[in-house]
């Protein structure tokens, strides 16, 4: 296993790991859009394939299913022995994506292919800028799927990271199989936040049927069937407030702290 420069011309095959950001073209970096340019086949779940479709004339297509993380990974690298490949993984694939798990079976495997794995936007990023400023400092990131994570220990960290009374970020807040999950994590959040923390909720961020929601903590439980597994969920801090604009709506900021230091 080793890491290939984007540039090179090698004949021998390579795997790209490939962060997609949320989906739309426009927030692909240039050097997503490349690797998939210079892929023969690509290869991801269906879900993000769809899409990056109009990037994939051309090129074989393999679709995998949500549970086959394992199985896609070993195909990819098989096919990367000598062709050039390229794994889609949504937002950033280092964060709840591809990267890790493709990277721990070719370390397993001993596999010599080169791989890269190409930067994207992550949803907590592209979907803060959609409620304002968010994410202005410190601030947590938790998934509450418990598919990989045992729920004890998600409940663990969710009251070390509310604690903190920083912003935290809920990946994968609510789905069918675990409705649940959210009411929890919530219930965690309150014990340690006054009601009146600002809560944004971003759905389908920079892709067709994007909504947002802006409420706070004492009064969200009213809005739970607004958020789904294509949502991202933000819990304001001790210091964020909601942002009122007579253009925009409410938006969500979490001052830097200029405020202490600056007259402005």
């Amino acid at each position: 296993m080793g890491v290939l420069p984007l540039q090179s011309h090698d004949s021998r095959g390579r795997l790209y790991i490939v962060g997609t950001g949320p989906g739309n073209l426009l927030q692909m970096t240039p050097k997503a859009l490349k690797a998939l340019g210079e892929a023969d086949c690509v290869i991801g779940n269906g879900f993000y394939l769809d899409l990056v479709e109009p990037l994939l004339a051309g090129k074989e297509v393999i679709r995998s299913s949500m549970g086959r993380e394992v199985d896609r990974a070993a195909k990819a690298l098989a096919l990367a022995e000598d062709r050039v490949v390229a794994m889609v993984s949504g937002g950033d694939a280092g964060v709840y994506g591809m990267a890790s798990i493709v990277l721990e079976v070719a370390e397993r495997s001993g596999t010599n292919v080169p791989i890269q794995v190409i930067p994207g936007i992550t949803a907590a990023v592209s979907a803060a800028a959609l409620l304002g400023s968010p994410l202005s400092g410190d601030y947590v990131t938790m998934s509450l799927s418990d598919l990989l994570t045992p729920w004890e220990e998600i409940e663990r960290r969710l009251d070390l990271a509310f604690r903190m009374r920083v912003p935290v970020v809920l990946y994968n807040p609510r789905s069918r199989g675990r409705p649940h999950n959210l009411d929890t994590a919530i219930g965690i959040a309150r014990r340690h936040l006054p009601d009146t923390t600002p809560v944004g909720v971003v759905r389908n961020a920079y892709r067709e049927g994007e909504d947002r929601l802006v409420t706070t903590l004492g009064e969200f439980e009213d809005h739970f069937a607004f958020v789904d597994m294509h949502s991202i969920v933000f819990v304001g801090g001790e210091e964020t407030r909601i942002l009122r604009s007579e253009t925009d709506g409410r938006g969500i900021i979490t001052p830097r702290g200029y405020h202490r230091k600056y007259v402005y």
